[in-house]
């Protein structure tokens, strides 16, 4: 193994154990880090062949919350409503975030989406404001995944939605919330992201996954 494998090898596990950290201390036992970024994965394999950008939007999905690390429990743990100050302390994350992981070399382009993940396609998001295609591709691509995993997994409030509630939702806010070609990319792989939204992702064996999704999976072990 040479050494420029070494350390991706090195920074891959370095990512994944962050990512572990974030999801034990929000209580987050359905791996939701590791969903994100497998089932971006899907979308970014339609734009892109390059190795090397997709460990980076990767790197990024995985790790889109880890400046939640920087924020004291009675916020990030609290059950009711933020109020002002805590929610601006909440919004400080992805600025915690693009700290930590911009110093981990050869994750630049993994930080910008951890920067951005907050981001909306219309300029509506924070902490820049930014909009169109100012965000990057994994950014936009990460958007829609992120609200899909959101609405399908059970939360202290509610119940995990259907897929088909999700995918009306995303589909509603294509222009505003979501880049319209990262929806388009949602539509045309949904049926594989509803076999691995099913199985969680994680559950390459299943035998009622596809031979395609189980590809996909497969690749996502070896990013």
């Amino acid at each position: 193994m040479n050494a420029e494998a070494d350390v991706n090898g090195a920074s891959a596990a370095f990512a994944e154990a962050m990512a572990e950290a974030l999801d034990i201390r929000e209580h987050e036992t359905g791996a939701h880090s590791k969903r994100v970024a497998c089932h971006t994965l899907v979308l970014a394999h339609r734009f892109t062949a390059d190795t090397e950008q997709l460990r980076q939007i990767y790197w990024g999905a995985l790790l889109h919350d880890i400046g939640k690390i920087g924020i004291a429990d009675a916020i990030l743990l609290k059950q009711g409503t933020l109020n002002e100050d805590e929610w601006l302390e909440m919004r400080t994350h992805p600025e915690k975030g693009y700290r930590i992981v911009a110093q981990i070399p050869g994750m630049e382009e993994a930080a910008e989406i951890i920067l951005s993940h907050e981001e909306r396609f219309d300029g509506g998001g924070y902490p820049r404001g930014l909009k169109g295609e100012q965000l990057s591709l994994g950014t936009r691509l990460f958007a829609v995944i992120d609200t899909l995993d959101a609405m399908t997994s059970d939360r202290s409030y509610r119940k995990a939605l259907s897929f088909d509630q999700a995918r009306a939702e995303i589909v509603s806010m294509s222009g505003t919330q979501f880049d319209p070609v990262a929806v388009q990319a949602f539509l045309a792989e949904e049926t594989t992201l509803r076999e691995m939204v099913a199985s969680k992702c994680m559950q390459p064996n299943d035998p009622d996954i596809s031979r395609e999704s189980k590809l996909l999976i497969h690749t996502v072990s070896q990013i």
